[in-house]
């Protein structure tokens, strides 16, 4: 089942770099596959933000920090970027 949550922590992942935006392209492209995006009020929005996420690769549909911070928002989990001492 694929939820807002799930969507939101994927791309919470690509930001913190966990994962690689290859990576994060496959994720969002095998979620066309395997469905069962839940709740049904939330199908066009999670289809909608995937199908930015699947063609992130691609020059046509960069992934920049603006587009990232979209997401999150319509996700319900906007953005706030806190500097890490290291």
């Amino acid at each position: 089942m694929i939820t807002r949550q799930m969507v939101s922590q994927k791309l919470m992942e690509y930001l913190n770099q966990s994962i690689t935006l290859a990576e994060l392209v496959d994720w969002a492209e095998s979620c066309f596959v395997v469905g069962g995006f839940e709740p049904d009020e939330d199908i066009t929005l999670l289809r909608d933000i995937l199908m930015v996420l699947a063609a992130a690769d691609t020059t046509a549909f960069p992934l920049t920090w603006e587009v990232c911070m979209n997401l999150m928002k319509q996700l319900g989990s906007p953005v706030k970027v806190i500097v890490a001492k290291v």
